[in-house]
């Protein structure tokens, strides 16, 4: 599966650790950014993942920022995407 990974500055860290989890598992990571934990906007992320969902680059979407609402919120102002948050206790292992 390939899947488009997208972040803000908060979400920096843990879009790392998915990457190479991801990887690991044998699916293609598309890494959109951001490459650090500078300030950056957070619908830009989500757009980033939204393009690349619809125009066929990505099977599936991961964008991870603060919150996760304004991110949902903006990603699922594009057509054909649907964009939920979750929250919860993950644990990410690398296989």
């Amino acid at each position: 599966m390939r899947i488009a990974l997208a972040a803000d500055h908060a979400g920096f860290d843990l879009k790392s650790e998915l990457a190479e989890v991801l990887r690991g598992q044998g699916h293609g990571v598309l890494d959109l950014g951001t490459d650090s934990t500078a300030p950056v906007d957070y619908p830009d992320s989500a757009e980033a993942v939204a393009a690349a969902l619809g125009d066929g680059r990505a099977d599936r979407g991961i964008i991870v920022c603060g919150s996760g609402a304004g991110a949902s919120i903006a990603a699922n102002k594009f057509p054909g995407i649907r964009a939920a948050v979750f929250y919860g206790q993950m644990k990410v292992t690398a296989a």
